[in-house]
């Protein structure tokens, strides 16, 4: 087949290469006009021309609001964990000196209570040391009396002999006879004793201290007894 065009096949191809041409030349325009702003353009022209520059203004804008954004959510972040970090290691510091305090006090008491019964009285086993150390109780208790007052009644009661028992008075013939340094009779002793004393009539510590309780209800103080009570 022979390639030389009919007349009116090169009339077509010369139209479509027209066209062609004319689109470039069109497109070149355009793209001429968007690239160089003519002295004297609208302001509408030249915000046409500056869009492409703006929309990128306004997107690393935002890039970098994120960014700060971003880093304020993580600076918010390190001061909450800051302050709970402040928060745990305040409580432990606290547990640690409470727990130090208390092993401290703990100490200081045991301490004291050492040198207290370090240096509990040591009474002699004598009338002199009974009264002193019932009278040591008494004061503990809130018994009335005095060294005086009690070695006085001791001394008219049973001259100072803790076994003295009276076998010969009313109380005897009732069959229950007055016994020890200040002749309690059982029932008065029974009642007047006092708690951390012996419950024993005879005993010479606990027989002083409950006849001074029942003198000090009945007379106010063993020191107001001058006779038989």
């Amino acid at each position: 087949m022979s390639e030389t065009s009919t007349p009116g096949h090169s009339r077509r191809l010369t139209k479509a290469y027209k066209l062609s041409i004319a689109g470039v030349a069109t497109l070149g325009a355009a793209a001429l006009a968007l690239s160089i702003v003519p002295a004297g353009a609208d302001e509408a022209t030249t915000a046409v021309v500056a869009a492409p520059v703006a929309w990128s203004k306004v997107v690393d804008g935002a890039q970098t609001q994120a960014v700060q954004q971003h880093l304020t959510v993580q600076q918010v972040v390190a001061d909450q964990q800051a302050k709970v970090a402040k928060v745990a290691k305040d409580a432990k510091d606290a547990a640690k000196a409470k727990a130090e305090a208390d092993a401290k006090k703990d100490r200081e008491q045991k301490a004291a209570a050492s040198r207290s019964a370090n240096r509990a009285p040591v009474f002699a086993n004598n009338l002199d040391g009974w009264i002193k150390e019932a009278l040591s109780i008494m004061k503990k208790e809130g018994i009335p009396g005095t060294y005086a007052g009690i070695h006085r009644n001791v001394m008219r009661e049973s001259s100072g002999n803790p076994r003295a028992i009276n076998n010969w008075d009313i109380n005897a013939q009732n069959g229950i006879p007055s016994m020890g340094l200040l002749q309690v009779i059982k029932p008065t002793f029974a009642t007047y004793h006092v708690k951390g004393t012996k419950f024993d009539q005879y005993d010479p510590v606990a027989n002083i201290v409950a006849a001074c309780n029942y003198a000090a209800d009945r007379y106010g103080s063993m020191d107001n007894v001058n006779s038989a009570y």
